[in-house]
This record gives C-alpha cells, sequence and structure tokens, in this order.
C-alpha cells in the first residue's frame, strides 16, 4: 500500500505557474503509473495527466502545452509542473498511484489551486 501527499497549491494570478509535488511512501514507487486529477466546485473529478511506469506521458486537452509531469523514482516524487493558468484551472488537485500489476487505485488528500486576480 501507498501514502501519497500533495503540496505546492496556493493562489495564483491568471498567466503564473505552480509547481505541485506529491511524495510516496510505503511502497515501491516505480511500479505504479501516477496521475493528477482535479475536481472543481460541483464538477467530476477528471484526469490532468499520467504517467505510466515506462514514462508513457497523456494530457487532458484542456492543459496540453500548459502543464508538464513528471516523475523522479529516486525521489519517490510526481510533479506537475503548471504554466499559464487560466481562473478555469481552479480546483483540487488530486494525486493519484495506481498499482501496475493489481490495479488497485490509491489517493491523495489534495492540495487546493486558485487561479484568480
Amino acid at each position: 500500500q501507498v501514502q501519497l501527499v500533495e503540496s505546492g497549491g496556493g493562489l495564483v494570478q491568471p498567466g503564473g505557474s505552480l509547481r505541485l509535488s506529491c511524495a510516496a511512501s510505503g511502497s515501491i514507487f516505480s511500479i505504479y503509473a501516477m496521475g493528477w486529477y482535479r475536481q472543481a466546485p460541483g464538477k467530476q473529478r477528471e484526469l490532468v495527466a499520467a504517467i505510466s511506469t515506462f514514462g508513457r506521458i497523456n494530457y487532458d486537452d484542456s492543459v496540453k502545452g500548459r502543464f508538464t509531469i513528471s516523475r523522479d523514482n529516486a525521489k519517490n516524487t510526481v510533479y506537475l509542473q503548471m504554466n499559464s493558468l487560466k481562473p478555469e484551472d481552479t480546483a483540487v488537485y488530486y494525486c493519484n498511484a495506481k498499482h501496475s500489476l493489481d490495479g488497485i487505485n490509491y489517493w491523495g488528500k489534495g492540495t487546493l489551486v486558485t487561479v484568480s486576480s
């Protein structure tokens, strides 16, 4: 079982940048596919970006060219670099780990990102 702790959220002006981090513990990090999801008020949770155990990456169309996901297996951490932020990016961002063998999902508690002037 893996435990996930997000950090790096906060208030930023439109056009600004933030970097989210998700630190994992309790298991072998490299065997988990990692992802960032977000949930805005009144909306369903949606996938923002994901990175597989082999480093394959996919993004939601709404963040392509603005967000970058990366992972550092030596530090047991996954990152989400968010640039050119827009008010519609405002949401609670959740880190997700999916075990590559049994497919079980694990979630962090989330970190709030607010984009506002």
